[in-house]
Formats: structure tokens, C-alpha cells, sequence
């Protein structure tokens, strides 16, 4: 192959197979891939079915926990199995396609790609009655002609979020349920099995996993009721950016979630204390590099719950569920103090922090960052002046330490 030759052929495959690829299935623009975090809510999709030996299952377990969720199912399976797609429908779930061919999209035939959302959405449509709007190809895989065979078709890409794992051969369901406990945030997509090898994991699980968000104050929904779910833009993009900046941030610097969970409001580290000069309103001095807790704001949740609503969570569950982990997980227990060093330090005044102004230089630097965040989500992008929030560890128990233990955060 001369050197023209490769070019184009390299040139193809990256219109066709790398654009779509770092575009759409990677960064999902124009896909359904999440909701808002603004309301305890999570859609719950599952592909590969319908299958007889499994789906009722799944169906049944949604029954019980009175959950709804969404198929995306297999065009010869929805034919061969009339009466479970009618149950599905009957009970309240949402139907939509995965596939008429399960098959990778990148090793099939252009045509075959490309027809094969459309096939698939006329064969479902004709077994349901209804008109299907949503398609997620196997593997959700893209090409060039598979987002041009969903625009002829009128079909509109749905993602996820959150994958389950249970397709994993190294997974137990135990593993998954806790991988999806760990990971689960408001508005989330969360995609799963009801057929094949990740429903032999899905369907022991799927009881404790809908028992869980019932603890947890979650609602399963369809993922044409989860709240915000449209599909991505640029502005879905730059958040999830800066989301990855964080979790390198967090990866870095030994940061983790409070309770281990997605979902809470703070994330924390054991740090030295980073400034001097420091008295609290009792007269003690902060020296500068004891052992502290430093805590940063879940932005996301933040942004989408609003000032109000996430006071009323880091109040009523998440401090507490930060108490806890201080008083239980040992390396943060020679920590003497709590403290954040953001914009949102009225927040913060209001679940009983002190706010202590910053040295001059430290102030600008945190401010500019806080620009930055706050234009990444859509906010005006003028923070306030950030100021140090901070409470001693006796304090800090007082307030929030006295009902860690089976509290509604655990």
C-alpha cells in the first residue's frame, strides 16, 4: 500500500470509526446519558432481553420495590416473547431498542450499521404497539453509521452513567451492588442486564440493590421520567471535564467521598493545616501544620440540588455521615480540625462554621479557580471572596457527631 493510499485509508477509519468514537460514545454528545443530581432519582435500564428463564425476575423485583425501568431490548427476542414485552409494558416499564443484530458496531458492514437501528426500532414498534424513540447499539458502540442510521431511523442515542459490571466474569453480585452503591449519585443512568451472561449476576442482585435505594431515599424511574435526562451537549461536556479534573485531583491527593459514596455532599482528606495566624472565636490558636480534615464541596450536587436543598442534606445526613467516617476510619484520627477553603463559605456559615478571612494572595488564587468551576456549571461566573470555613473536632461532634451510628446516611 503506498503512502497516499494509507493516508486515506487512516483518514476513513478516522471519520468513521475514531471521531464517533472520542465524540459520541466516549464523550456522549447529542446521547441521553444522565439526568440532573437534583432529585433523589435514578433510572435503571437493562438490555439483552427479553429472556424467559430471567426477565420475570427482574420484573418481578420491580414489582415488589414498585420501580419502574427501561428495556432496551433485542428485536428476535421481543418477537419470540410477546407476552413478556406485554407484561413490561403493562407494569408500567419503557420499551425501547438495542438491537436487531447484536454485534459490535466497528466489525460490522457499513449497511449493516447503519440499517440496523431503524430494523430494529420497526420490529420492537411492532410488537409493542407503540412508537420507539431511544436506541442503544451493543457494547454502545459507534460509528459513523450508526449515528447516521439513528437519524434516518428518528431515533435519538441513550448511554449510562453508571455501568454495572455485572457482564464482568470477576464480579460477584455482591461486587455489583456495591459498586453501584458506591458510585450511585442522584440522576444517574445505570445500565445492567435482564438477559445473557450479566443477568446470572443482575438477578440476585437486583433485590438488595432496590432495597438499598429505598434506604437510601432513591426512586426508580424510566429514564423518560428522570429529571434533566436530554441529550448532551457542550455544556454537558465541559462538567464532565471538570469532573474528571476532580477525581485526578482527588486520586492525587487521598481524597475520597465521605461514606465512601458518590452521592455525599463533601469529600475529604487528612491534611497538615496550611495556614498560620489562625484563632478561633474561643481565643484557641489553629497551629499551622496540625494534623485537620479538609473538605471540599461535591459541585455537581451542589449546583443541581441549589443553596438551599444542600444545606438541608449536609445538615440532616452528609456531615453526619463525615463525622462518622472521622470517628471510625483511623487515619484520620489524630485530625483536630475541620476546615474548607472555598466561595461557599455562606453556606457553610450556616451549618456552623467559623468564616475567617484569607491572606490576600491565597483569597485571588482560590477566586480564579471558583471563576473557572462556577462557569463550568453554568453559573455566573463571579464567586464570591473565598474565605476559610472551620470547626475544632469537639465542636464539629457536637453538632453532627451524636446520631452517626444507624443514621439515614449509613
Amino acid at each position: 500500500m503506498n503512502r497516499r493510499a494509507k493516508g486515506a485509508l487512516e483518514a476513513g477509519l478516522l471519520a468513521y470509526i475514531g471521531l464517533p468514537y472520542l465524540l459520541v460514545q466516549l464523550a456522549n454528545l447529542g446521547l441521553i446519558r444522565e439526568g440532573k443530581r437534583a432529585r433523589h432519582e435514578v433510572a435503571l435500564t437493562f438490555d439483552d432481553g427479553p429472556d424467559p428463564a430471567t426477565t420475570p425476575a427482574v420484573l418481578d423485583a420491580l414489582a415488589a420495590a414498585g420501580a419502574k425501568a427501561t428495556f432496551f431490548v433485542l428485536a428476535a427476542s421481543a418477537e419470540a416473547q410477546p407476552d413478556l414485552m406485554a407484561r413490561m409494558l403493562s407494569e408500567g416499564h419503557q420499551v425501547e431498542a438495542h438491537a436487531a443484530l447484536h454485534r459490535h458496531a466497528w466489525i460490522r458492514s457499513l449497511w449493516g450499521a447503519f440499517a440496523d437501528p431503524g430494523e430494529a426500532a420497526r420490529r420492537i414498534g411492532k410488537v409493542t404497539g407503540q412508537p420507539v424513540r431511544l436506541h442503544r447499539p451493543p457494547h454502545g458502540a459507534y460509528t459513523l453509521a450508526t449515528i447516521l442510521g439513528q437519524r434516518k431511523a428518528g431515533l435519538t442515542g441513550a448511554h449510562w452513567s453508571i455501568e454495572g459490571h455485572d457482564w464482568h466474569a470477576r464480579f460477584t453480585p455482591e461486587q455489583v451492588r456495591e459498586r453501584l452503591g458506591r458510585l450511585l449519585v442522584p440522576g444517574a443512568v445505570v445500565v445492567l442486564h435482564d438477559a445473557g451472561p450479566g443477568a446470572q449476576k443482575a438477578v440476585p442482585m437486583l433485590p438488595g440493590l432496590l432495597a438499598d435505594l429505598k434506604v437510601r431515599g432513591y426512586k426508580a424511574v424510566r429514564l423518560d421520567a428522570l429529571d434533566g435526562a436530554a441529550p448532551q451537549g457542550r455544556a454537558d461536556f465541559r462538567r464532565r471535564a471538570f469532573l474528571a479534573l476532580d477525581a485526578i485531583f482527588d486520586r492525587l491527593g487521598g481524597v475520597t467521598f465521605a461514606g465512601g459514596r458518590a452521592d455525599n455532599l463533601f469529600r475529604i482528606a487528612r491534611v497538615p493545616f496550611p495556614l498560620s495566624g489562625v484563632r478561633l472565636q474561643n481565643g484557641q490558636d489553629v497551629p499551622a501544620g496540625v494534623p485537620a480534615l479538609e473538605f471540599h464541596v461535591n459541585n455537581p450536587v451542589l449546583v443541581d440540588l441549589g443553596p438551599r436543598a444542600s444545606v438541608r442534606q449536609a445538615r440532616r445526613d452528609d456531615l453526619r455521615v463525615v463525622a462518622r467516617d472521622w470517628q471510625t476510619r483511623m487515619e484520620l484520627a489524630d485530625a483536630q480540625y475541620i476546615f474548607c477553603l472555598s466561595a461557599v463559605s455562606p453556606l457553610l456559615g450556616l451549618l456552623n462554621f467559623e468564616n475567617h478571612d484569607l491572606p490576600p494572595g491565597t483569597a485571588r488564587r482560590l477566586q480564579g479557580w471558583a471563576n473557572v468551576l462556577r462557569r463550568a456549571y453554568g453559573n455566573d461566573p463571579t464567586a464570591k471572596a473565598p474565605r476559610l470555613s472551620i470547626l475544632s473536632r469537639q465542636r464539629f461532634m457536637e453538632l453532627y457527631g451524636a446520631a452517626t451510628n444507624g443514621d439515614t446516611g449509613t
